[in-house]
Formats: structure tokens, C-alpha cells, sequence
């Protein structure tokens, strides 16, 4: 195997994904009171959603350790990549170049590039593709680098939370502000900056009007649409998803588009019923 593709667990992988062994995870774990979750394929979704509803406190996770993402690149292929979401919003980025560090001290020969997504989950999935298909190209090493950067640069994301309990419970959500906003039925249309930070965009009564809100963003957002992949991740609603994908394909001529659930850790920042698009 000539490269390696390690996107950490943020980042869903396609079917088609996991059967190609030039992908693999490094997987983070979320902390529910006392009970330790690994974000891998023994994931339960639907246990996890009943843990963090039940519990007065907000989950939290832990980056996978330089010693997993070190091991990670000990694939024998000469060249290996890692996606991390977004520095910003985690230490898997340090970890992950941590690790390089460490293995290309006994390795010196090799060659691995570390890809802050700036983003999470699907983001971290289409930049993954991105890297297979500069590989596929026959592009060398230095070029994929700096496609797949310019490709992150482009990347815009979005996503719609139906529920507001983690914001609540993480402090960046005051109770009264949730207790409003949940009364009302208050839905924010949130977005990722450049640099990989989360803002709010607009809000709406209402997860309908929200979504339409953000597939508006969306139509008016992207340029040149026949040439993109856009991706879109639920946790637990497949038939909202499946809604957004009808909605967006009778507005935009896409390159191509899927759907996949979500894995733990976007589990826990869409929360049940939230939904993420990458374009």
C-alpha cells in the first residue's frame, strides 16, 4: 500500500470508506458521569443519546493520545495522512502531530502531513476523500499538500441543532437562553468560520423554518455547485436528512452528494435530531 488515510473518529467514514484499507480511524472517547464511551465500531448511538439525556452534566471527550496516531502511521505505506476536526475545538490536531513527530524520528524516510479540517464530522470525511483523489492523480506528495489545503480553504459548513441541551450544559448557552429558545421553539442555523471556530448564523422558529434557512445559506453560498461533493451527516433523523438532500439537489447541480449517520463525537455536538452539511 502506497499511502494511508487516518481521520479521526469526528469524521464518519462511507461504507465504500471502510472497506478501502487505505482508510482508518483514530478513534476519541466521550465521558458520560462515569461511564467511558469509545468512539469506534462498537459506538450504540441510540444508548449514548439516552445517557447524555439523562444526565444533569455535559459529556465530554478526549483526543486520541501521539501514541495511537504514532502507531497509526506505522502502516508501511511511505506516505501517510491524517484529518483531524478542527484544532479549535479539540486536541486531536496536537496529538496527531505529536505523533508525526514521533514516528518520523524513527522513521525519517517517511513522509506524513497533518490537515487541521477546520471542521468537523463530514468535513473531515470529504477532505479524506480529497487526499484519494489527489493520490488517485498521481500527484506527488508536496502537491497533495497543498491541493487538499486549498480544498479545506474552500470548504464551508453549516449545520441546525434541534436539541440545546449540550450547549446548555458546555456554558455556551445561559439556562434562561435555553430555557427561552426551547419554550419558543427557537432553532439556531449555526456555521464554522475559516479559521474553524463556531458562530451563529441566524435562528428560526422552528426546525422546518430553520432548515429552509440554511438551505437558503447553502444555494446562495456556494459557487460553482456541478463541481462539488456535498455531504451531509444526521444523528438520528434519517428522513430530515433525507428531506435536505430532495430540497438541495432541486436547487443545485451537484458533482455528487450522500448521506451518512453520525459517529460519537458528532453525536454528541449535533445532539439528537441535529443535522451538519459540508460543502
Amino acid at each position: 500500500m502506497d499511502y494511508k488515510i487516518i481521520i479521526d473518529s469526528c469524521g464518519e467514514l462511507t461504507e465504500e470508506m471502510k472497506k478501502d484499507g487505505h482508510f482508518a480511524t483514530a478513534s476519541l472517547s466521550m465521558q458520560v458521569d462515569e461511564c467511558t464511551i469509545v468512539d469506534d465500531e462498537t459506538f450504540d448511538q441510540a444508548d449514548f443519546l439516552r445517557r447524555i439525556a439523562a444526565s444533569p452534566n455535559c459529556p465530554k471527550s478526549s483526543c486520541p493520545s501521539p501514541e495511537a496516531y504514532m502507531s497509526a502511521f506505522d502502516c508501511g505505506a511511505p506516505r501517510a495522512y491524517a484529518v483531524t476536526l478542527s484544532a479549535e475545538l479539540s486536541g486531536s490536531y496536537n496529538s496527531a502531530e505529536l505523533g508525526r513527530k514521533l514516528f518520523l524520528e524513527e522513521h525519517p524516510d517517511n513522509k506524513v502531513h497533518i490537515f487541521n479540517s477546520r471542521s468537523a464530522s463530514i468535513g473531515e470525511t470529504l477532505i479524506g476523500l480529497k487526499i484519494q483523489e489527489c493520490e488517485n492523480a498521481g500527484m506527488e506528495f508536496e502537491e497533495i499538500v497543498n491541493t487538499v489545503e486549498k480544498y479545506i480553504a474552500g470548504q464551508s459548513t453549516w449545520f441546525v441543532l434541534e436539541n440545546l441541551d449540550t450547549l446548555r450544559k458546555n456554558g455556551r448557552l445561559s439556562k434562561v437562553k435555553a430555557f427561552v429558545a426551547t419554550a419558543l421553539k427557537i432553532k439556531p442555523v449555526m456555521g464554522a468560520t475559516p479559521e474553524g471556530t463556531i458562530v451563529q448564523l441566524d435562528q428560526a422558529r422552528g426546525m422546518n423554518k430553520a432548515l429552509v434557512k440554511m438551505v437558503d445559506f447553502i444555494v446562495e453560498k456556494v459557487e460553482n455547485s456541478e463541481e462539488k461533493i456535498l455531504a451531509i451527516s444526521h444523528c438520528n433523523c434519517p428522513d430530515r436528512a433525507k428531506m435536505i438532500k430532495d430540497a438541495l439537489l432541486s436547487r443545485l447541480s451537484l458533482k455528487d452528494i450522500f448521506i451518512v449517520d453520525t459517529a460519537g463525537i458528532s453525536s454528541m455536538y449535533a445532539n439528537d435530531g441535529g443535522i451538519i452539511i459540508v460543502v
